[in-house]
């Protein structure tokens, strides 16, 4: 069950559900884009209660369930069981490691055209795509970027930033930059096109949001990993 909501935007609903690996509480985001016609893309799946199912109505009706990484797949089969009858949009390769059975996120559904953006981030071994809620300026990332609260301490704090080496406690984290992207010039051009959206809110598969001035701290965490 969700530990925590958190109102983003008019149209962008935070739920956080707990995910432990590594001794760490890392926190699993899920986002709700809500479309102008109340019609909601839910960004990530969990264990959903009744609970969560009522707050997710609540916010509007629950149309698509979009995983945005192959890494994702943790909670696939439980998401789909708690939403059978939507459809379930998700990057090459997802289904294989899954077991679910998806449809692809590229291209995305005819009904976000103006709203809601995706690209695919080349280069990456996990098929991350990112996606960009134009109504509300809001990028939304699975792992391609991190970002923890500043007061966490002990070894939480010592795992970020000497295992994922994120001394500001944000960017792009170690393992991402060594495992998972292969082509840096590749990734190169999906960061630029990424830049190109006007976004201003960051929300990030894990932990903690960024709800103003996120585009000024991407740049910075890219120019950091050039």
């Amino acid at each position: 069950m969700s530990n925590a909501t958190q109102q983003i935007a008019d149209d962008v609903l935070l739920m956080r559900f707990p995910w432990r690996a590594f001794g760490i509480d890392f926190n699993r985001n899920v986002t709700l884009l809500r479309l102008t016609d109340a019609r909601v893309a839910i960004h990530t799946t969990a264990k959903f209660t009744s609970d969560d199912l009522n707050s997710i109505r609540r916010f509007g009706q629950p149309t698509w369930l979009v995983e945005a990484s192959v890494m994702h797949d943790t909670f696939a089969k439980e998401g789909r069981a708690a939403l059978p009858n939507v459809p379930y949009l998700a990057p090459e390769g997802f289904t294989q490691a899954s077991g679910v059975p998806t449809t692809s996120l590229v291209p995305p559904p005819a009904d976000w055209a103006g709203e809601i953006d995706v690209l695919k981030i080349e280069g990456t071994r996990m098929n991350e795509h990112v996606l960009f809620h134009r109504r509300s300026r809001t990028l939304v990332v699975a792992d391609l970027f991190f970002s923890f609260p500043e007061e966490i301490s002990g070894w939480p704090r010592f795992f970020v930033h000497h295992f994922m080496r994120l001394p500001r406690m944000f960017g792009i984290s170690l393992f991402f930059r060594r495992l998972v992207i292969f082509d840096q010039q590749a990734f190169r051009r999906s960061m630029k096109t990424m830049l190109e959206w006007d976004f201003d809110r960051l929300i990030v598969g894990h932990w903690k949001p960024i709800e103003t001035g996120a585009k000024q701290l991407v740049e910075q965490a890219l120019a950091e990993t050039a």
